[in-house]
């Protein structure tokens, strides 16, 4: 990386730090460009040459809260399981993490970016790849992918091969419990359930295993169910 790189990295960071500083002080809706610049040592203006608006200075600062999950991972994947299992012990780790801080959760994977949040992905691993450290290599650039619904289909490609599913199924499967958990955190962002944080955990991955169910192949739900009680 070059000097000019370097600085450029450098100055980013000053924000993003203060950025973090203010989140865990105040909460991400106090965020603002001239707070952070302030406590930056900087102008606004000066922070508007690295970051194109608020939404991607609070993408990019929320990123960070969700470091927690992504080095919890590895302990709700046993490679040893069916692809599937693997992908709802990956959900499980999602869940928890995400109800527990709703409102940066929202900001990463559903708030309003006024661009594709591909470039801003890469961008931000590509500035901190130390954060992906210990997440396994094949889920380092599924993380990576924009799209919440193409990282769960990638990662469940296999088990189109393990015989679980159907590959015409995928993108249908991981868009509707997308969309579940989506409108389950809004819903719980705008207390307009009486859901305590465990109510709404419990009540996405419910809804995730019955559309798994009712996607995965006669022959195998048996099996898949036995597995899962199991795991339980």
């Amino acid at each position: 990386m070059d000097k000019k790189a370097l600085q450029r990295k450098r100055m980013w960071q000053y924000f993003i730090d203060a950025a973090v500083d203010i989140i865990e002080e105040d909460g991400l809706e106090s965020l603002t460009i001239r707070r952070v610049a302030d406590l930056a040592g900087y102008t606004s203006s000066t922070a508007y040459n690295y970051f194109d608006d608020l939404s991607h200075l609070k993408f990019f600062a929320s990123l960070k809260f969700t470091k927690p999950y992504i080095d919890d991972i590895p302990n709700y994947i046993n490679k040893k399981q069916p692809t599937l299992i693997q992908w709802l012990g990956l959900w499980e780790c999602f869940l928890k993490h995400s109800f527990n801080d709703p409102h940066i959760y929202y900001m990463v994977f559903v708030g309003d970016l006024g661009d594709t949040a591909k470039d801003l992905f890469k961008k931000y691993y590509t500035m901190y790849p130390e954060e992906l450290l210990a997440v396994p290599d094949e889920l380092k650039g599924i993380l990576q992918e924009e799209s919440f619904s193409k990282r769960s289909a990638d990662f469940l490609s296999k088990s189109v091969t393990e015989g679980y599913l159907d590959e015409a199924d995928l993108s249908t499967l991981t868009e509707v419990t997308h969309m579940i958990w989506v409108g389950a955190l809004v819903h719980y962002l705008n207390h307009r359930r009486s859901w305590t944080k465990d109510d709404a955990i419990h009540y996405v991955y419910r809804e995730v295993e019955h559309v798994v169910m009712r996607y995965v192949k006669e022959e195998k739900r048996t099996k898949l169910k036995k597995q899962l009680l199991k795991k339980k």
